[in-house]
């Protein structure tokens, strides 16, 4: 399953700093942003299980 949010969010211009290199960010991160960012990309890739799907087919039905 692949998701439209992208890997690497930009904040906008409003929303706080400017954006850094992904260098930069990278050498600042703490050692456990690594580790949490692969368990979140397992997890996002994870197919969506056939309860969750007819629940949603069934709450499409009700329209």
């Amino acid at each position: 399953m692949n998701s439209d949010t992208p890997k690497n969010p930009q904040r906008s211009s409003a929303g706080g700093p400017p954006p850094t290199s992904a260098a930069q960010d990278k050498a600042s991160e703490p050692d456990w942003a690594n580790g949490l960012r692969q368990l979140y990309d397992e997890v996002v890739e994870e197919p969506l299980p056939d309860s969750f799907r007819n629940l949603l087919a069934q709450l499409d039905s009700k329209d």
